[in-house]
């Protein structure tokens, strides 16, 4: 991905939120309403692998992060969500024929959202609803961090010093049997140290079906979900002292299969996103995969 990787788990990772006994998206958010004085906390797992590299450098980069999400309904309709990730990220290069690794961990940019409820329908069954949007990335992170060859490259600081903005809009329709959001959002990133990542516009997709049991009955504890979802999510050109990166920003296609285990108060989930198409700027590094795995805890 074009995205630095703090980005990237920010943008991935706000907030898939449901009810009791429902399945939600795993890669993006959803409309499905938290109940008033209701709290949730979702903490997720993600690790990514980035090896496609088209320079001569031999590129690789992992992250290995955790997502830590917490939500409360203020009212039937509003609900606001805090994100804060972790992550342990490392490159490896080639740099005057030897090999060398710089890595960097530590605490996130944190972010900080509001959802409200403007449409619903609701009938024997099943109901939709969209709702809009908006967050706020505060830098909370460490921006200005070095190792012994000096500052660290963007993509490995654990913050990015700059204040940024992400609004949308997301549908979600759910029944007994199935489920179905869709998302779009677009994300502003500010100027730090000489250096705005480009904005982020992102289109999601995703389908759920309920696995097990076949057949609805009285007393049945738990639901086993499996899922597919589409990221198609386009980034502009990063900017450094003013001028545009050539080997920045692109568009890449995600499919993402899932699995949710879904009982009254808590979720088990894990998916992986594929990157099916990856049409990056330059020499811009490629995303092999995104591995997530975690738990949802109604309270």
């Amino acid at each position: 991905m074009n995205v630095p990787p703090g980005n990237i788990l920010a943008l991935t990772m706000l907030c898939a939120w449901a009810g009791a006994a429902n399945a939600a998206p795993l890669t993006f958010n959803t409309a499905l309403p938290i109940s008033k004085d209701e709290w949730i906390l979702r903490e997720q797992f993600v690790y990514m692998k980035s090896t496609d590299d088209p320079s001569s450098m031999n590129r690789r980069m992992e992250v290995s992060g955790l997502m830590s999400v917490l939500g409360y309904g203020v009212s039937r309709d509003f609900a606001v969500f805090a994100v804060l990730p972790y992550a342990d990220k490392r490159l490896s290069m080639n740099m005057g024929g030897a090999d060398v690794t710089r890595s960097q961990a530590g605490f996130g940019d944190a972010t900080f959202m509001g959802r409200y409820t403007a449409f619903e329908v609701n009938a024997t069954g099943h109901t939709f609803r969209i709702a809009p949007f908006l967050a706020v990335t505060a830098p909370t992170g460490d921006d200005r961090a070095t190792d012994r060859l000096g500052r660290l490259p963007p993509m490995l600081q654990p913050g990015s010093g700059s204040w940024d903005w992400l609004g949308g809009a997301v549908a979600s329709f759910q029944s007994l049997d199935w489920g179905a959001d869709a998302q779009l959002a677009y994300q502003s990133n500010g100027e730090a140290n000489g250096f705005r990542a480009g904005a982020v516009t992102r289109l999601d997709l995703s389908v759920q079906r309920r696995l097990w049991p076949g057949t609805l009955g009285e007393g049945v504890p738990s639901f086993l979900y499996g899922g597919l979802e589409a990221n198609l999510i386009h980034g502009a050109k990063d900017q450094v002292n003013g001028t545009d990166d050539p080997n920045s920003g692109g568009t890449t296609l995600f499919l993402t299969p899932t699995v949710q285990y879904v009982t009254r108060k808590w979720v088990l989930e894990a998916g992986i996103q594929i990157p099916v198409s990856q049409r990056l700027n330059g020499s811009a590094l490629r995303n092999d995969y995104i591995l997530t795995t975690g738990f949802r805890l109604n309270f």
